[in-house]
């Protein structure tokens, strides 16, 4: 890692230390945290060094989401959003907005991004949110759903149909007309702040709408989920590296017929393929960072290939290291308990899997065209 991804994960590991595990259990992740690591340039660490962030490139920034996964999936997603409203901010808006935004982002305040509604999940084409013109203001109604971070949120980015097409606009998490309700229990991440949104009427000014214009939907959306699913792929690394030293301490001081676990065949097999499902997901991981650092035009497809991969590593990866600890890791609130829960929502967030492959298949079907 650079310099400046090395100080953050220090940073990063000192705040958390040994309390994810009681974040977890009681849903919350301490507010002043968050503005710290926020106003620190951690949550959106890709933000360039001229609004107030360190500029790292993807395969640096992938590398402190993994270092953050492997801590806490609650506070990695928190940092997807973040990090997810930046990247929307500055791939949609213009000069005037990345000036008035992005140092927001960089300096304490958290953001939530609004895609998914009730009746348009996978289906964004769906979406029936509304952002109309009134003169100097525009009106935005709609309902959202399983927002990641919208209930520490200071600032939602919320998508909607505007003009013909579809677009992104900022609005102040406490404006009037905005209602965020927390998602009770969550299977995983519960302490990410998951929340639903109703949007009652609310005005923001005209200048809050990214662009100022209405977009394809395919373009205005894909911009922050490749963001989403570059960072959650990166996250699933450190779910992986997490289940593997969990799961290498546990099976080299236990015994088991006067053996250390780790020494038994169908043990040691299980160690093996976590280790191969941690080796594959980094490299899945490093290829989509190349991709998004050199600007090739795979890049939205190397993310979803990334997510894809390493989501379904950490699935299984998660479910063997509890195998593995049997016992000693099912008790709620441990870290391979907590990784298994925290994986399965990695297949189900920015696109499940059954979409990622879809989109894969799609890319494939693309090339062979004559």
């Amino acid at each position: 890692m650079t310099d400046a991804a090395t100080d953050h994960a220090e940073l990063v590991s000192g705040l958390i230390g040994d309390r994810a595990d009681a974040w977890d259990l009681a849903g919350e992740l301490p507010r002043d945290l968050l503005v710290k690591l926020g106003a620190s340039g951690v949550l959106c660490a890709q933000v360039g060094p001229e609004h107030g962030g360190t500029g790292l490139d993807s395969r640096a920034g992938g590398e402190l989401t993994a270092r953050v996964g492997a801590r806490c999936s609650s506070l990695r997603s928190v940092m997807t959003s973040q990090g997810m409203a930046a990247w929307t901010v500055r791939r949609l808006g213009g000069t005037e907005q990345w000036d008035t935004f992005l140092p927001r982002l960089t300096s304490g305040d958290l953001a939530a991004v609004g895609f998914s509604e009730p009746g348009a999940g996978s289906d964004l084409s769906a979406m029936e949110t509304e952002i109309a013109d009134d003169g100097a203001e525009v009106v935005v109604s709609g309902r959202k759903v399983w927002i990641t971070a919208a209930h520490y949120a200071d600032l939602l980015l919320v998508f909607g149909k505007y003009r013909g097409g579809a677009t992104a606009v900022v609005v102040p998490a406490r404006t009037p007309g905005v209602r965020i309700t927390r998602v009770e229990n969550p299977l995983g991440c519960r302490a990410a702040g998951h929340a639903n949104i109703t949007l009652d009427a609310v005005r923001v000014p005209a200048g809050h709408v990214l662009g100022g214009t209405g977009l394809p939907l395919p373009l205005a959306t894909t911009a922050a989920l490749t963001y989403g699913r570059m960072s959650v792929a990166w996250g699933c690394v450190g779910i992986l590296r997490a289940c593997l030293d969990a799961a290498a301490t546990h099976t080299a001081s236990r015994e088991q017929s006067g053996r250390a676990l780790a020494e038994h065949q169908l043990v040691a097999r299980h160690l093996a393929e976590l280790y191969v499902a941690e080796r594959h997901a980094t490299r899945a991981c490093e290829h989509a960072s190349a991709s998004w650092d050199t600007g090739s035009p795979d890049m939205a497809v190397d993310a979803v290939h990334a997510k894809y991969v390493a989501s379904r590593e950490a699935a299984q990866g998660a479910a063997r290291a509890v195998q593995l600890l049997a016992s000693a890791g099912a008790s709620d609130g441990h870290v391979v308990a907590r990784a298994y829960r925290d994986a399965k929502l990695m297949e189900v967030i920015e696109g499940t899997s059954e979409i990622c492959q879809l989109v894969l298949a799609r890319h494939m079907r693309k090339k062979v065209r004559p």
